[in-house]
């Protein structure tokens, strides 16, 4: 048979190579093939589930396991032809297809990680729960890191490096580098402490009194975090940044402060009393006050123009919109309180005495004359 299909031209000695170089190709399509749709079958399934792991696993496991079989059969069919030609072994085939498979695997975790944060945070959110975006970012970055490391280590191990020894000299290197990019390794654990400690997260509005640094984080990086400033200007901060100052967080407040002084006239003294009292009345009813903080109102001090009351009291209503509409609500029920008494507010005033011409020439003539002795 093999002599006819010699003659016919349809063969020669050594061909084998190439019938099985197709057969492999074959059987990966084949697998490529079923593969996809045990998939899309499975994916149909894990629709009608609740939870989002499965989602996640089917959508990260496509491209790689596709990679995966295309790799392994390929270098297997290369070897076939390599021992079909009687050609020398070839030491890169197995390194290679092993490096090939520590590849895929790390592409299909990084896809899983991906996706699984995606529907996490898409599932809360449909739930209505609360979404800490900076948690689910903060565990993503770091599985990703290991991830690296991990099939960083397991491709040189395949590749004929000593891991041991590697380590080994990665200490001693790892003083040198840690000099020279020791403000980026600040920046990493800075970001690294403010994932960690959680003192703010993407969407609060932060300030610093120790730098100039206002406004609502977009983004949190392990080198920097971003700051959209109240002007809408984009302001870029180091991590390290944060272990140094102090960071107030308003979104995380529990009440909002109202603190006033009101001033009244002097000749509205009589009345002060019974004011300070409508006014502690009117902040202990109010639902837009927390009963259960200090309300503060009294008489405080006599000043240069006006008798001041102090106002204080704590709201529930921490949106900065909200509390600024119930404060002019209050402000303007005070207003009323004041009017409805006949008072009025104080405000700066001088008094000048006006002294009549010839009593001030008598008052000249006595400061003149001599003292009697």
């Amino acid at each position: 048979m093999k002599e006819q299909l010699n003659g016919l031209g349809l063969a020669f000695p050594g061909d084998t190579w190439i019938l099985n170089l197709l057969l492999v190709v074959a059987v990966v399509m084949a697998l490529d093939l079923l593969a996809g749709h045990l998939l899309r079958r499975a994916e149909r399934m894990a629709n009608t589930t609740a939870t989002a792991w499965d989602d996640a696993l089917i959508q990260a496991a496509r491209q790689p396991l596709r990679a995966l079989f295309w790799i392994v059969g390929l270098t297997y069919g290369v070897s076939l032809a390599r021992t079909d030609l009687h050609l020398p072994e070839l030491g890169l085939i197995k390194p290679l297809r092993e490096v090939g498979v520590v590849l895929c695997l790390a592409w299909f975790l990084f896809r899983l990680i991906h996706h699984a944060a995606t529907g996490v945070v898409r599932m809360q959110e449909t739930r209505g729960e609360a979404v800490d975006h900076t948690t689910v970012d903060a565990v993503s970055k770091l599985a990703r890191i290991v991830v690296v490391v991990i099939a960083g280590l397991m491709i040189l191990q395949h590749m004929g490096f000593s891991v041991a020894g590697l380590l080994t000299f990665g200490g001693i290197g790892g003083i040198a580098v840690g000099l020279a990019a020791k403000d980026l390794l600040a920046n990493f654990f800075g970001g690294l402490t403010v994932y960690l400690d959680r003192p703010f997260s993407v969407g609060d509005t932060i300030r610093s009194p120790d730098k100039v640094i206002e406004g609502t984080v977009e983004y949190i990086g392990w080198r920097h975090t971003r700051i959209r400033a109240p002007d809408k200007a984009s302001i870029h901060v180091p991590n390290a940044l944060f272990s140094t100052i102090v960071v107030e967080n308003p979104s995380r407040m529990t009440h909002r402060r109202l603190r006033e002084v009101l001033g009244l006239r002097y000749e509205d003294a009589p009345r002060v009393e019974a004011i300070v009292a409508d006014i502690r009345a009117l902040l202990e009813a109010h639902p837009g006050i927390d009963g259960n903080q200090a309300i503060i109102v009294n008489f405080d001090a006599y000043g240069d123009s006006a008798l001041n009351i102090f106002i204080l009291a704590y709201s529930p209503v921490t949106a900065r919109a909200a509390f600024q509409a119930l404060k002019q609500e209050l402000l303007l029920a005070v207003g009323g309180i004041v009017a409805r008494h006949g008072a009025d507010f104080a405000f700066p005033s001088r008094t000048l005495y006006m002294v009549e011409p010839a009593e001030a020439d008598t008052q000249a003539i006595s400061r003149q004359a001599p003292p009697d002795r």
